[in-house]
């Protein structure tokens, strides 16, 4: 397994004068890493999808990193209006964006949830049907251009991993996948080692993350944390510094035998270049440690 980093780590560094989507693939090689994942792809002021693209492709090209996969958000419930036929298509476009970043995976969310003013099912199991049908008609356009689409367990709704297995075997195409984000389980109040053995069957890809944890019952801890489901708190922390049992479930990811990219998120409230380097680090260390 080869350690990564996904550009959401380095977010808070980017934006106007600041870093661009090409800086941090010079910035990731330069911490250690040998694949980037491009999280969303912020075009500059008179640049096209297009060119953005090709450039950023060769960056990469030219720092020798793999890119391992085009991160997007997505909604079925409630993007394009409400519309999912319509939210499908717009996503068709960003598996043709995949495609030009020479990215193999398109990981996209099934939905965040509900709006308040979302008018149809509001249970998992009467969502299903329509999430399970909209995923599976990116993935069948995904499979025609060379792109294996994923759902990670994200945005509350479809987060447990006993939904997401639904929604796996729902779309039932051998061209979808699970990214699997072994800290936002923690986000429903799941186990992740529990959540990491159910959905080894069906992953494409892995999310590195840890959290701090603190319980709904203690007093709020303040600003930088954020509540899971249940009302614990959840705090984004440096992998290895947290409650993720981070070598635990990277035991059980190898005993399944998945043999792809490792991605770190970062997204605590330390400095970033601080808390991705210590977070590689921490993670080169735990894989060195468990049997191939």
């Amino acid at each position: 397994m080869k350690v990564g980093v996904s550009s959401y780590s380095y977010s808070r560094l980017m934006g106007p004068g600041r870093l661009s989507m090409p800086d941090v693939v010079a910035k990731a090689k330069e911490m250690g890493f040998d694949s980037i994942e491009i999280a969303g792809l912020p075009l500059p002021d008179g640049q096209t999808v297009e060119s953005t693209a090709a450039l950023v492709r060769e960056v990469c090209d030219r720092h020798g990193m793999s890119m391992m996969s085009y991160t997007i958000g997505a909604d079925f419930l409630n993007g394009s209006g409400g519309d999912a036929d319509a939210e499908v298509e717009r996503l068709k476009g960003e598996v043709r964006v995949a495609r030009l970043l020479g990215a193999p995976l398109m990981r996209h969310d099934a939905t965040s949830g509900f709006s308040a003013a979302h008018l149809g099912p509001r249970g998992f199991a009467d969502a299903l049907p329509v999430l399970a049908r909209s995923c599976r008609a990116v993935a069948a356009y995904g499979a025609d251009l060379g792109i294996r689409t994923m759902v990670e367990n994200h945005g509350f709704f479809c987060q447990d991993s006993e939904r997401v297995e639904q929604l796996a075997n729902g779309v039932g195409h051998p061209n979808f996948g699970i990214l699997l984000d072994i800290g936002n389980f923690l986000c429903v109040d799941e186990d992740p080692a529990d959540a990491v053995g159910r959905l080894m069957p069906y992953v494409a890809h892995v999310h590195i993350k840890d959290f701090h944890v603190k319980r709904g019952t203690l007093p709020d801890p303040g600003s930088g944390w954020f509540q899971s489901r249940g009302g614990n708190y959840l705090r984004g922390s440096i992998i290895g510094h947290g409650d993720v049992p981070v070598p635990q479930c990277l035991r059980l990811i190898r005993k399944a035998g998945y043999k792809g990219d490792l991605s770190i998120e970062f997204e605590g409230v330390e400095d970033p270049l601080t808390g991705i380097g210590i977070g590689r680090d921490n993670l080169v260390r735990y894989l060195k440690s468990i049997p191939c």
